[in-house]
């Protein structure tokens, strides 16, 4: 069986490539990317490098060419991507592929208000649509984005957040590769619709209690609203897209769409999923 990873140069998919590289034969391995010379160091140790983008959709028929079960990992272009993910499903079909795997999000439906909702909601369709057996991958928000956060908000004393008093079952990046890895070389797990979170789902409330409790300082709690958010993510740096984007997610949350936590990673994996605490404790207090 070959086995295709897309995006494997990215956070996601090397980390899951590597897993995979543990698991199966490296000459039963293909990885797709724009950039072939990023990952040199695994098509070393035997894996089949192959360049695919999906802004040329004449690349990914022969990308795709002899492979049995494919991972298609979303693309980080919001808004533009669900004709090129549309094309890959078709792409995938086309070139025989018997199973498509598919990183999306929670809970994608018309009432989630985070923008990547659309793109993901269309992707999954594409897929029931194609005729291939398939696998979602909702993994939830990834744990490392609040590294940062909490960091500012201990220097300032003050953690402003739009979650209101919603929650979010925050999951680490290695864990949802876990998860795509297994999926991809175990059998048992087409049709499934897989939520990715980790142990527990997570308030304002609670990190910044975790932030006094790193720091021995106080943290004041601010509750803002989403034009506020996006604003301030925007003076700290991020482009508009990228802020409003994030502000969607608080919404998100404060809607309850993040909350439900899985027992997937255990499931799955057959390990216990990383707490967001743990990884927070890890990069500000070694």
């Amino acid at each position: 069986m070959t086995i295709a990873i897309t995006g494997a140069s990215g956070a996601l998919g090397r980390a899951t490539a590597e897993l995979v590289l543990r698991a199966v034969d490296a000459d039963e391995v293909v990885l797709t990317t724009r950039n072939p010379d990023t990952l040199a160091d695994l098509a070393a140790r035997g894996a089949e490098v192959r360049r695919a983008d999906f802004a040329d959709p004449r690349t990914l028929t022969t990308a795709f060419e002899g492979v049995d079960r494919l991972l298609l990992i979303s693309t980080d272009a919001v808004g533009a991507r669900l004709g090129q993910q549309r094309a890959a499903v078709t792409a995938a079909a086309d070139a025989g592929v018997q199973h498509l795997l598919y990183t999306s999000v929670p809970r994608p439906v018309p009432a989630n208000p985070a923008l990547v909702v659309p793109d993901h909601a269309g992707t999954e369709q594409a897929l029931r649509d194609s005729g291939m057996r398939w696998t979602m991958l909702r993994n939830n928000l990834y744990a490392h984005m609040w590294v940062p956060a909490i960091e500012r908000a201990i220097a300032s004393g003050r953690l402003e957040t739009n979650t209101g008093s919603g929650a979010t079952a925050y999951v680490t990046r290695e864990d949802c590769a876990a998860v795509a890895a297994a999926a991809l070389t175990q059998d048992g797990h087409e049709g499934m619709a897989y939520d990715v979170t980790g142990p527990e789902a997570l308030t304002a409330v609670d990190l910044a209690a975790l932030a006094r409790e790193i720091s021995g300082r106080e943290v004041e709690l601010v509750d803002i609203d989403d034009a506020a958010s996006s604003a301030g993510l925007r003076a700290s740096g991020l482009p508009e897209e990228a802020a409003n984007v994030v502000t969607s997610f608080g919404a998100a949350a404060r809607g309850g769409f993040l909350a439900a936590v899985s027992s997937t990673v255990a499931d799955v994996t057959g390990h216990k999923p990383t707490a967001l605490a743990d990884i927070v404790r890890a990069s500000l207090t070694s």
